[in-house]
């Protein structure tokens, strides 16, 4: 599980942190604002496509991508 959030924290710090933002694994990413929710349907779109796994979109709720270790965990239940 610690390779799929380093990747999901590699993405999200490449495609939404600004300069001098500290992003971890139990940062909020949709409550503070960092991440939209256009940006959770690209992340979503992004995981799908990395690990060949289709997330449903009632458990791709703005919940389940609050940080990087919430979003490990879902992807986590569709990863074979």
């Amino acid at each position: 599980m610690d390779e799929i959030k380093d990747v999901i924290l590699a993405y999200v710090i490449d495609e939404y942190a600004s300069e001098g933002d500290e992003i971890h694994y139990d940062t909020p990413l949709i409550s503070s604002g960092l991440v939209d929710s256009f940006s959770m349907i690209s992340l979503k779109r992004f995981l799908e496509m990395k690990y060949q796994i289709s997330i449903p979109d009632e458990a791709a709720t703005p919940e389940t991508f609050d940080s990087v270790e919430k979003i490990a965990a879902l992807v986590q239940r569709f990863v074979k």
